[in-house]
């Protein structure tokens, strides 16, 4: 990059899965203010304003207009951007393009979701070809059940390690404020939960949120003179495969996927070896239990069939060696165009040692964050506590 780019501010709403006393621009203040706040910026500071969701959830078209009230853009540069269940970290990485590139000093990303004001499987089973795929499309949970029932035949995972996913993820939402789904549950909660489509159980997959966040970019001279703790961005990238309903057919696939490559040219560009040794903590998009485990191999943290021995053995727990989405991650919350943003917004918490009650018991150098979408799209970022690290 040309200029190094931080995080010098961010915010988030409480998500919940009913937001009826705010609109959509209201929504979306709440998360700017908050980021604001937290910048100790005004809103006539920022250059420039990306917005974006998905925004056929909510039936709105040209979102960037009609929230304008809300996002603050009115009479300054903006771009609106959608690319699926990745958005959030879309944006991210656009904004550092224009602060990198010198174009902006100051910029304010904003995701959102109010889900609550359309029909997510309906619109999802759309992502499907319409020739070859759509006529068995099964929106989000028949994608994630052929991935666990491949998951099963090929490694011998049971349904007891996709419930310990659940268990954990819901158990570190609890102490997490903002967190939508915040369940004392049991393994046997989760084996028991309602059966969607086998081996996907209710628990195994992700709400429907309404919420919002936002987070300020900077450059360097900004990041130094205006932040306490600018958290820096060392490393971003972007890969995607063309997405058939019968991809996860076989998870033991050799051919090039998204999500590896993604991961194996991140490392690339950081020199790193060990990614398990190299970051402290990982947020990491996992809209169903099963593709935590498979999303462990992928990038590298494991071998390929070991996911489930990690979850088994405790080492992604919020206190294991390798901590995983201790935010409660996308299982616990997911206002869907917000979400990626979530896993850098929370990564860049990690880092600063502000995540309150949900804080890695250890020190937070480097974090790792990943986001997922439709047509099996992977944005991934890399960040650290200093530009040393």
């Amino acid at each position: 990059m040309k200029r190094n780019v931080a995080i010098i501010g961010g915010g988030q709403t409480y998500h919940k899965a009913r937001r009826h006393d705010v609109d959509q621009a209201e929504l979306v203040n709440e998360a700017v203010r908050a980021a604001l706040a937290d910048a100790d910026m005004t809103i006539d500071e920022i250059d420039l304003v990306l917005l974006g969701n998905m925004e056929f959830f909510e039936g709105v078209h040209m979102t960037d207009c009609w929230l304008v009230h809300g996002t603050g853009a009115y009479g300054r540069p903006g771009l609106k951007i959608t690319t699926g269940g990745t958005v959030g970290a879309t944006m991210v990485c656009a904004g550092i393009h224009h602060v990198a590139s010198g174009l902006f000093d100051k910029v304010l990303c904003i995701g959102f979701e109010k889900q609550e004001e359309g029909d997510t499987g309906a619109i999802l089973s759309g992502v499907a070809h319409p020739l070859w795929g759509r006529s068995m499309a099964g929106a989000a949970v028949g994608y994630f059940a052929m991935m666990g029932s491949s998951y099963m035949a090929a490694w011998g995972a049971k349904e007891e390690h996709s419930a310990m996913v659940a268990v954990k993820a819901r158990q570190n939402a609890r102490k997490n404020k903002y967190a939508h789904l915040k369940l004392d549950i049991t393994i046997e909660d989760a084996l028991n939960s309602r059966m969607l489509s086998y081996p996907i159980r209710m628990l195994d997959m992700c709400p429907a949120s309404n919420g919002a966040c936002a987070v300020i970019l900077a450059d360097e001279k900004t990041a130094q003179k205006r932040s306490k703790k600018p958290v820096w961005f060392r490393a971003m990238d972007t890969a995607h495969n063309e997405q058939f309903e019968l991809d996860w057919r076989d998870v033991k696939t050799e051919r090039p996927i998204f999500s590896k490559v993604c991961a194996s040219r991140m490392y690339k560009k950081l020199g790193v070896t060990n990614p398990a040794e190299h970051f402290d903590v990982f947020e990491i998009y996992e809209p169903a239990t099963w593709a935590e485990l498979v999303w462990y191999e992928d990038l590298g943290l494991c071998g390929p069939g070991e996911g489930f021995k990690m979850i088994e053995k405790g080492m992604t727990n919020i206190d294991g060696p390798i901590p995983v989405n201790p935010s409660g991650g996308v299982l616990s919350t997911n206002c869907i165009g917000a979400s990626a943003m979530l896993r850098i917004w929370e990564a860049a918490l990690q880092i600063r040692g502000d995540a309150g009650e949900h804080q890695v018991p250890k020190e937070v150098r480097r974090a790792f964050t990943t986001a997922y979408g439709g047509t099996n799209w992977t944005v991934m970022t890399a960040l650290s506590k200093t530009l040393d690290d």
